[in-house]
């Protein structure tokens, strides 16, 4: 046992690849990593289902009206419920002077304390004018972005009430900042970091920035020099995303165009991969719900898709997208109602398609048929001109409070109402399967002389899971998921073979060697899954019955003792609180926060996998020891 124990130690310090299961390919190319191909495949079957409904829809319009009215509930399903209306408390903070129209600093609060930072250009005259709701995509200084000034005074100039906000974590709006007052994170990574905590609470980050542009459009309804039955909405990227939820979710939005974001999931999913946190809604995919159903969901109103040929949003999926919507405006006899303007440019809001978003809006917004061209210069604002907090940061104004101070109020609240946590609710909320729920797992053996034995388990097609087995001992068999690699946890092996224990090794899915190596701070694996209404924590939990299981039928006991490291810890709580009878001993190694705690936590993204969607809605992980030692 002696040198079983040297052996195994040098292995460690001096040739820990010589461990590898699976080949050297395995994993290799981006594109074709396990858990991309396996998610992908998903998507595809789904959207083709999408399809077929798609299809019997537009045999009719009765058929496509009951088709739209999914969309819409499923919409509203997702984003969740959404807070009570309360005073706006809007302000103008300063007015700035130009030739034909003014820019209003226009401060208001869509939650109480929760201040939103916009500015309103409008044109000279009495009105009430038409007005143009505008989310801008995803810029560091938010609403001072070149682009969308451009955009904003194109409008003006031709006689439209510009409301332009910055969304949460741009501009003004960082939610994270330093002790100097500065925002260290860009607009993407600020919003990975967010979006966790409000998963976990349910709608996702999505829902807060779709309120936002909700309580909006009531500022603007709400002014005297606004026709409110005349009200667009547009933006680009990021925007694009924003604009395309608030015009399938608010009713009043009555011509919208979205820019550089409307293609398919499955062209998506193929490349780039999903967007970020907020672009992202729960069982989207699963619910049979693509890009083009924000579209379909408001038709026959008028829309407009604004793309750009050499952007990083697949132009394929976008022309799919706008053939799907064509042919629905068509059933419902208005085909003149949708529109597609192309610029042959990369991603952004590029003039081309800021002259044909306000051509569209005259058109239909205004009742004029006009060409529209926009000046070769024009003066564009310093962000310091545009700014409406004396700051620059909304979260340094008197009584403001933050997305975190909300969402820990929610956390408390709900932590209060949350009934006993049961198995059987526990199964509900997570959707893990119980043992005997499972498909038949299958193994292929690796024949290499010496030990540890190489295996990989199959818990389900497109599924390979690499492990190490020492099969020797008279002691209870150990099963040990590590997060950092089947190596990572060799000189703990030799601790156990040496005390008699049997022992397994088994990277659970995306981690060690069938890890996806890109992209994974943003979480585009995780969040495909979020699409697809699945989790990562449901699929690695059934990782671990199917190897605990299997262990126990080769060792011929009732039970095995469990070892979890780091990123598999929560996996391993919810196998040990749902089949108690499977573990007699559960060691957790560096553990990740409670879920309670990530509602703060600056570095929420780097615990994505370890989450249930919508889980502090019912229990957080303590309730799970509970639960484990419980008969229930």
């Amino acid at each position: 046992m002696v040198r079983l124990i040297l052996l195994l130690l040098a292995v460690v310090q001096t040739v820990p690849a010589a461990l590898r299961v699976l080949p050297p390919e395995f994993n290799a190319d981006k594109e074709q990593q396990m858990m991309r191909a396996y998610l992908r495949q998903q998507v595809h079957a789904k959207m083709d289902h999408r399809l077929k409904d798609l299809e019997a829809a537009l045999q009719s319009p009765k058929a496509l009206t009951v088709y739209q009215e999914k969309r819409r509930t499923f919409l509203r399903w997702t984003l969740g419920e959404m807070p009570k209306r309360t005073p706006l408390n809007a302000r103008v903070t300063g007015v700035l002077r130009e030739d034909g129209f003014t820019i209003e600093k226009v401060l208001f609060e869509s939650r109480p304390g929760f201040h939103v930072t916009s500015n309103v250009y409008r044109p000279a005259g009495k009105g009430p004018f038409p007005a143009v709701l505008h989310p801008c995509g995803h810029t560091i200084n938010g609403k001072a972005g070149v682009a969308y000034q451009k955009a904003n005074r194109l409008l003006a100039q031709h006689g439209f009430i510009v409301l332009c906000y910055d969304p949460i974590g741009q501009g003004e709006r960082k939610q994270l900042l330093n002790d100097d007052g500065r925002a260290p994170l860009r607009p993407t990574s600020e919003h990975a970091v967010l979006g966790p905590a409000p998963i976990l609470l349910g709608g996702g980050l999505g829902r807060w920035m779709v309120w936002d542009g909700v309580r909006a459009l009531d500022y603007l309804a709400s002014r005297p020099d606004v026709d409110a039955k005349r009200l667009g909405c547009m933006g680009n990227s990021g925007g694009g995303n924003l604009t395309s939820f608030l015009m399938a979710y608010d009713d009043r939005i009555a011509a919208a165009a979205p820019g550089c974001f409307i293609t398919t999931h499955r062209r998506k999913n193929e490349f780039p991969g999903p967007g970020d946190a907020e672009q992202n809604l729960f069982a989207q995919i699963r619910e049979g719900f693509d890009h083009p159903d924000f579209i379909l969901a408001r038709a026959p109103k008028p829309t407009l898709i604004l793309a750009a040929t050499a952007d990083f949003v697949p132009i394929e999926g976008t022309w799919e997208a706008y053939r799907q919507a064509k042919r629905a405006y068509t059933v419902l006899g208005h085909p003149d109602r949708v529109a597609l303007v192309e610029a042959n440019e990369k991603h952004g809001f590029t003039r081309h398609l800021r002259e044909g978003a306000v051509r569209f809006f005259a058109r239909w917004l205004q009742g004029r048929l006009m060409e529209i061209t926009e000046p070769e210069s024009g003066r564009v604002r310093a962000d310091a001109e545009l700014q409406v907090t004396p700051e620059g940061q909304v979260l340094q104004l008197k009584n403001a409070r933050s997305m975190f101070d909300w969402l820990e109020a929610d956390a408390r609240q709900l932590a209060a109402q949350r009934p006993q946590l049961t198995r059987d609710r526990l199964r509900a909320i997570t959707g893990i399967r119980g043992l005997k729920d499972l498909p038949v797992l299958k193994v292929t053996k690796i024949l290499r002389e010496g030990l540890p034995s190489p295996l990989i388990f199959h818990p389900e097609p497109g599924i390979s899971l690499p492990a190490l087995y020492w099969p020797q001992g008279k002691q209870a068999p150990v099963l040990i998921t590590p997060d950092a690699g089947l190596n990572s946890v060799l000189p703990q092996v030799a601790k156990l073979q040496a005390a008699g224990h049997p022992v397994l090794t088994v990277d659970l899915r995306d981690l060690g060697e069938t890890a996806t190596r890109n992209w994974r701070f943003y979480g585009a694996d995780w969040y495909i899954a979020y699409l697809l209404g699945r989790s990562y924590l449901a699929m690695r939990t059934e990782d671990i019955f199917a190897c605990a299981k299997w262990l126990t039928e080769t060792h011929k006991t009732k039970s095995v003792q469990l070892i979890a490291h780091g990123e598999t810890v929560t996996a391993a709580q919810h196998a040990a609180a749902l089949e108690a009878q499977l573990f007699s001993k559960l060691t957790l190694t560096h553990p990740a926060p409670d879920w309670k705690t990530l509602l703060t936590h600056n570095q929420a993204n780097r615990y994505l996998h370890t989450i249930n969607p919508r889980a502090l809605l019912h229990y957080d992980l303590p309730d799970l020891k509970k639960l484990r030692q419980s008969r229930d």
